[in-house]
């Protein structure tokens, strides 16, 4: 068995035995619940749950050990060593840490105790998450699907590491030790982990976070076009930060000392944390609902986890386990509205950026903003006038402020103007309508901003501007999809939408530049793999290949790119052949681009990936001269994915060379 697969094996093992550690497996049930500290049942409970999940991963990495005798070469050797050495560990401490914290009963004298398996949790969360990182997803030839399962588990264990507060590194290292001490060999491990957990960034990664720089509509209609498709998807913005410096300043030797002793731990999780009511929780995510909704059982979920769930073939109630009458999704308007009162006693809202009438400045000062705020919200209140001449002039001065600064986009959103910019997307009114989404463009690309626009119930009138609007506002339409699915929540609701039929259409039949922002949307929504399936049923695989063959040449590498991230989906690969589109890609082989080239082959192989017909094609096609060049001269990514063609390519000819009859052991 190949080295994948005995890891796949260890770490199955593994993490069954967590899962037989969790409080199901326990015996901890709701009437326990006073005895032990609630949060801790909850952690134990989600930790559990989360590394359930990965079942699916290590046995398709067991699965893929089982079937290929060929050895790691030595970059991916090392690389699978890492992360299943730190996924190891992970599991461990994870194992350790939920009996301790099952069996943990809380008194008067057991608070040091309390806040130190505290620091323990959001330790072991960190380093699962940092665990997860590294896993060779194209080596071990992981589904799309199990891929998508284990990021949404990296999202909520980075959500869940920020909501046990700050911390520093020896905090986290000391912490982990003590886990491992009984666990793990001390002079192998530790100082490994402990040397990660001091060089590696501990701050919360957005992987899909894109630069929209250059995105904001001038008021003349006019839009900076500097970052193309490519760019968008190759110079993708991490927020990390290191502990280590946020708390150099006050950074505790702990060398010696038992952890619990530290002072400094009151800071790590506060005594008393607010439980949040179970109705407040959506039962998919078990986490605060913002967009609630109710489905025909009448049970309330999170919109996009139930979206989630339906996309992916599920026609019951969670819950319930009761057959969906209908997919319809009702807004929950009662339970929002309780929410929001609830977030506001308890202080939970993300902070705007506007307090008490001043805007805090990037050097740390405040400037007095009460006057714009003032002028802004009679330009709002001009937006529900019934005279259109007003309306249109009010809209015209928000684009313009939207788009001058980061701190009207605060001050305009404050003032209440997204829900009556979106009441207004509908307007008859051609000028109205391409000032008002254009606004919303522009409102979008502050990031607190996307929420409240969801939240408005934007998405749908947006959709109806880009099919029926000018062709300006389709442009800005497309646009504003693309920033607003940034977030992998939003996604999920847009896809639901209709949007992905209306891009498309637009994708074939608008302007150049409404043709690029079509492709950025499309490219962004289907990174999730529920809208893969949307945009092959909308014809997008017809409009990439005209893309791809027209003369100009202007739109190859958006095409290849887009297409690239469909190759894997069932219904995109029959559609792909099905359009003759592999002659197409093995002469961009030849003749593209070095990115044109790396694209390419990467579709050419998701097609060829257990599909001896389109391996024989491609064969036939001539593809073995341009692949073996690429392998040779090729970008990193190209020569690994020609590399791997080729090796499928040679074991097709030695099967095709077996005698009749004869098995192969």
């Amino acid at each position: 068995m190949a080295g994948g697969g005995i890891a796949g094996v260890v770490l199955l093992d593994l993490v069954r035995d967590v899962v037989s550690a969790g409080p199901a497996a326990s015996g901890i049930s709701a009437s326990d619940a006073s005895v032990s500290v609630p949060f801790f049942r909850r952690d134990c409970t989600d930790l559990v749950r989360r590394i359930a999940l990965l079942a699916h991963l290590l046995e398709e990495i067991r699965d893929y050990g089982e079937g290929h005798s060929r050895p790691l070469d030595a970059s991916t050797s090392s690389s699978s060593s890492s992360w299943s050495s730190d996924l190891v560990v992970a599991l461990r401490a994870s194992k350790r840490l939920l009996l301790l914290a099952g069996n943990f009963c809380f008194n008067s004298s057991s608070d040091e105790a309390a806040r130190r398996i505290s620091l323990q949790f959001q330790c072991v969360t960190w380093t699962l998450e940092k665990a997860l990182c590294g896993i060779p997803y194209d080596h071990f030839d992981i589904s799309e699907e199990v891929q998508e399962q284990v990021e949404l588990v990296r999202s909520q264990l980075r959500r869940a590491t920020e909501r046990y507060g700050s911390f520093n590194s020896k905090m986290l290292s000391h912490a982990l030790a003590w886990l491992l001490d009984e666990e793990i060999d001390r002079e192998q491990s530790d100082d490994r982990v402990i040397g990660s957990l001091r060089g590696q960034n501990c701050g919360s990664i957005d992987d899909e976070n894109m630069s929209m720089l250059d995105a904001v509509p001038e008021s003349d209609g006019s839009r900076r076009c500097g970052a193309d498709l490519i760019s968008y998807k190759s110079e993708r913005l991490g927020n990390s930060s290191d502990p280590s410096e946020a708390c150099l300043a006050n950074d505790i030797d702990v060398d010696g000392q038992d952890i619990s002793a530290t002072n400094s731990l009151e800071e790590i999780k506060k005594p008393d944390p607010i439980v949040i009511p179970e109705d407040f929780l959506c039962p998919i995510s078990l986490e605060l609902m913002r967009d609630p909704v109710i489905v025909a059982t009448g049970q309330t979920y999170e919109r996009s986890f139930i979206q989630r769930w339906i996309d992916s073939g599920n026609a019951t109630c969670p819950k319930t386990q009761q057959k969906l009458e209908n997919l319809t999704l009702t807004p929950n308007y009662v339970m929002r509205s309780l929410i929001t009162q609830w977030c506001a006693q308890h202080n939970i809202e993300r902070p705007t950026g506007l307090t008490n009438g001043k805007i805090k400045k990037s050097d740390g000062s405040f400037r007095d903003v009460s006057g714009e705020v003032a002028a802004i919200q009679a330009l709002v209140r001009k937006l529900s006038s019934r005279c259109i001449e007003e309306c249109r002039a009010a809209a015209a001065e928000i684009r313009s402020l939207s788009k001058r600064s980061t701190d009207n986009r605060v001050l305009i959103a404050e003032s209440g103007a997204i829900p009556f910019l979106v009441n207004l997307l509908t307007t008859g009114d051609v000028l109205t309508q391409e000032n008002v989404v254009t606004s919303i463009l522009n409102l979008s690309i502050y990031e607190n901003n996307k929420g409240l626009i969801m939240l408005a119930g934007a998405v749908p009138s947006i959709v109806q501007v880009l099919r029926n609007g000018s062709t300006e506002a389709r442009e800005n339409a497309a646009a504003t999809l693309f920033s607003l699915s940034l977030g992998d929540e939003n996604k999920i609701i847009i896809g639901a939408s209709g949007a992905i039929p209306a891009l498309v259409e637009l994708l074939q039949n608008g302007s150049a530049r409404g043709k690029k922002d079509a492709a950025t949307a499309l490219f962004n929504l289907c990174i999730y793999q529920g809208n893969k399936g949307r945009a092959v049923r909308a014809g997008i695989i017809t409009a990439l290949l005209e893309m791809l063959t027209d003369s100009s040449n202007c739109m190859v590498d958006e095409a290849l790119t887009i297409m690239s991230v469909l190759a894997s989906h069932p219904e995109a690969k029959v559609a792909i052949v099905k359009a003759s589109t592999i002659p197409v890609l093995i002469d961009l082989l030849r003749t593209g681009l070095p990115r044109n080239k790396e694209n390419a082959a990467a579709i050419l192989l998701a097609l060829c990936k257990r599909d001896t017909d389109n391996l024989a094609c491609i064969s036939r096609l001539g593809a073995l001269i341009p692949l073996t060049e690429l392998a040779k001269s090729g970008t990193e990514r190209a020569k690994r994915k020609a590399t791997s063609l080729l090796e499928h390519l040679r074991k097709l000819e030695k099967l095709q060379q077996q005698p009749t009859g004869v098995i192969v052991t």
